[in-house]
């Protein structure tokens, strides 16, 4: 009986990775960008790999990751993650988890500018007057958030600190609703991702004045980049990627970090990215190496502009 359940321990442990259903965590709300990237990306990874992949979508930007962190660190629970999680190193005093050492970057998955948009008829020809209203306007402006770290947050405070003054923050449970009251009127300012903006701007629903990426994007040509309106330092991608748990062998985040580098070069994949105005990582970019480092310079870049701006929570 010994020897054949010492057989049968063998023979689990020499099964190939994977020989099981993944989970990929989107930290995210069901239905909003980082759920449909994570969604995509799955059906482009069920694909690279001999197994389902299967997305479990959990709102709130730290339930996601804590849940993640705290799997098994055997390749078959994985994160998806954006901006925000290297913006909540320095925005939460306390975190349930190390962002930089409670888990293992497997690699960048997607890339999408964001959009400084306002409402019908605002008083500005373009960026340059965006800020200058914004700075003589100041809090008597209506500023958009979709909440603490959110893509949308994070571009407002690099917005706040180009024009030397804030604006009121109305914070919105996704930019959904926001882009509604832009629409009718009722709200000012807004910076969010072209994902969420493009059919908006080109119906003129909404007046859009840059995009942050450092070229302007095949789907608004239009619109300048940020540089090209004479704001270089306002240059940000809402950046999404891929994450194990720290601890999963080495082997395993190989092969996963292969498949996803697979999974950027899908046809579906790339055709899906390039309707949500969403660019795939690079091979370089989908790598271990460079997702690594990658991630300890977001969060190095965002301490300080956190800090300047004294956005913080508990």
């Amino acid at each position: 009986m010994l020897l054949a359940l010492l057989l049968t321990a063998g023979i689990t442990q020499a099964q190939p990775f994977p020989s099981r259903p993944i989970t990929l965590v989107a930290a995210g709300a069901a239905g909003g960008p980082t759920d449909t990237i994570t969604r995509i990306l799955a059906d482009a990874l069920g694909r690279a790999l001999p197994q389902p992949v299967v997305v479990e979508s959990i709102g709130g930007s730290l339930v996601g990751p804590q849940r993640a962190a705290q799997a098994r660190p055997d390749g078959y629970t994985l994160l998806v993650n954006n901006i925000g999680f290297a913006a909540s190193a320095t925005l939460y005093r306390k975190l349930p988890y190390d962002v930089l050492e409670s888990f293992a970057p497997l690699g960048l998955v997607s890339d999408a500018a964001m959009t400084f948009v306002a409402r019908p008829g605002f008083p500005a020809a373009d960026l340059g007057g965006y800020i200058a209203a914004l700075r003589e306007g100041g809090d008597r402006l209506n500023l958009a958030s979709a909440g603490l770290g959110s893509a949308s947050h994070l571009c407002g405070v690099l917005l706040q600190q180009a024009a030397g003054a804030k604006a009121t923050t109305v914070v919105f449970r996704g930019t959904g609703p926001a882009i509604a009251e832009l629409m009718a009127g009722r709200l000012d300012l807004l910076c969010d991702q072209a994902t969420n903006t493009v059919p908006y701007i080109r119906d003129n629903r909404v007046t859009a004045y840059a995009v942050t990426s450092t070229a302007r994007l095949a789907e608004l040509p239009q619109v300048p980049t940020t540089a090209e309106a004479g704001s270089p330092a306002l240059v940000m991608t809402t950046w999404h990627a891929m994450y194990a748990p720290a601890g999963t062998p080495e082997e395993v985040q190989a092969t996963l970090s292969a498949a996803l580098r697979a999974a950027m070069k899908d046809e579906a994949l790339r055709r899906r990215f390039s309707e949500l105005a969403t660019e795939p990582a690079t091979e370089e970019r989908a790598s271990i190496a460079f997702h690594r480092r990658f991630l300890a310079e977001e969060v190095a870049r965002w301490r300080p502009i956190i800090q300047a701006a004294g956005a913080f929570a508990d």
